[in-house]
């Protein structure tokens, strides 16, 4: 494997131990550069974000500038620079992984991302569960400010609540505006922060009864991963990034590994690399007699299938074998494994993940979840099966987010890749189950992978059964 970047060993201490391991360099190199050339690094770069979607993250930082730009002739150029660290994709635990190992690092990436796009205020969103991450966190931001290495934008660290949604970005806005994780309908580099104009979610703020339509504020949102690797890019140019991974997909990318393998892990790996030599690398491949059967990349991604284990670990690689990277983090599922489990208790996770305010998402991802809870008994009918294929195509009716997409994607893709099963599911005879447990990280750590026994309970309604 490649030199670690930011998952450094031992964990960085304090910000004179960054500073002494080559830290605030990218910021440094920034200001030389300025705003303009900032940017333009980051594109020659490749980066690319690492929170799921893979988006050009010199791109998106360029539309947020070139916005506030065609503002400023009306007043309204106002910006802002949000990192998500709201971690809660399935078999993920990449961004936490970094910020135990060096929060500095994400600190002046976010200093730097501000700085180019000329930012008004700076966020970091996490999770409230998150204990010692908020607290490397916040030392962080204390010592590096204390230091004058956070540039000269406000950055606060913002807690929210243990909702799936509170990683979606528009979700994520509305907590940092005080309001519960409800996706809204247009993007953060449109619409952004402290809007005056009614986007949000199930209400608008009292100033958005207003006839002015001009402050939209737009946001840059990237995963704390890809600010962190942004800083990198800063410090050691866009040639060393390049030299990394593959022409679409350049660099390292922080990878989970967890399921039916020998240590569950996460380590930096390089993008390029076959998924097979990923799972021996970090996750040290399965138990001697055990096959892989199937992985899946998160909740967004359709299943990935034994016969495509050479595909590379790359946006282009996953996407040429019918599925994607996400947020690489890999769910691998051996022989022994009853799919159709897997996908009742993905659907399950979906549905009580969603937040009502499209009654296709909801009400669509819990009929999908009935009918796979009948047909892992071995009582349903055919009926019970067209209706969930009726509701998985209709699901996304009217979306706000991208939740009922996975819906679609990831229950319908193991349906259909495992159509035996289902159909022996049909005829009474379903595979035996094994108690599948949701791999929603608490923790990852020595090998051990500690899931949220919680997540069984949790109701639709976002509470949980006593």
């Amino acid at each position: 494997m490649p030199e670690p970047v930011l998952l450094v060993d031992p964990p960085v201490v304090d910000v004179d131990d960054y500073v002494r391991r080559g830290g605030a360099a990218g910021l440094a190199r920034a200001r030389s550069l300025g705003p303009g050339g900032t940017i333009q690094e980051v594109l020659l770069s490749g980066l690319r974000g690492r929170g799921g979607g893979g988006f050009p993250t010199g791109r998106k930082w360029q539309s947020v500038r070139d916005a506030a730009a065609a503002g400023a002739e009306t007043g309204h150029d106002r910006t802002f620079v949000v990192a998500n660290g709201a971690e809660g994709e399935p078999a993920t635990f990449k961004d936490r992984a970094v910020i135990r190992a060096n929060p500095y690092a994400v600190v002046e990436g976010v200093a730097v991302a501000a700085f180019a796009v000329g930012a008004e205020r700076a966020f970091i969103g996490i999770k409230e569960r998150f204990g010692p991450e908020c607290e490397r966190l916040a030392t962080a931001v204390d010592e590096m400010v204390a230091a004058g290495l956070a540039g000269d934008v406000p950055i606060q660290v913002v807690l929210g609540p243990d909702a799936y949604l509170f990683g979606e970005e528009t979700g994520l806005l509305q907590v940092i505006e005080g309001d519960e994780p409800l996706p809204r309908i247009v993007p953060p580099y449109v619409e952004g922060l402290f809007v005056t104009v009614p986007s949000s979610g199930w209400s608008a703020s009292p100033s958005a009864v207003a006839t002015e339509f001009a402050a939209s504020n737009p946001t840059v949102v990237n995963n704390v991963e890809t600010l962190a690797m942004a800083g990198q890019v800063l410090a050691r140019g866009p040639e060393w990034h390049r030299s990394l991974g593959t022409d679409r997909s350049p660099g390292l990318v922080v990878a989970t590994v967890v399921g039916d393998v020998v240590h569950p892990g996460v380590a930096e790996v390089e993008l390029g690399t076959p998924l097979r030599e990923v799972i021996e690398r970090v996750g040290g491949g399965l138990p001697p007699g055990r096959s892989v059967k199937a992985v899946l990349s998160g909740a967004a991604n359709p299943v990935i299938t034994a016969g495509a284990l050479d595909a590379p670990c790359s946006y282009e690689g996953l996407e040429a074998v019918g599925s994607g990277m996400g947020a690489a983090g890999f769910l691998v599922l051996d022989d022994t494994s009853s799919m159709v489990e897997v996908a009742q208790a993905f659907s399950r996770f979906l549905y009580v993940e969603s937040c009502g305010q499209c009654p296709a998402c909801k009400l669509g991802c819990g009929a999908v979840t009935e009918g796979l809870d009948k047909l892992a008994a071995g009582g349903a009918t055919a009926e019970d099966v067209e209706a969930v294929a009726y509701r998985l195509a209709t699901v996304t009716d009217g979306n706000r987010c991208y939740l009922p997409v996975q819906e679609q994607r990831v229950v319908g893709s193991i349906l259909t890749a495992f159509a035996d099963e289902v159909n022996d599911a049909l005829d009474g005879a379903p595979r035996p189950a094994r108690g599948f447990v949701l791999p929603k990280l608490v923790d990852l750590a020595d090998g051990v992978a500690t899931y949220d026994e919680r997540q069984a309970r949790k109701q639709p309604d976002w509470t949980y059964r006593d």
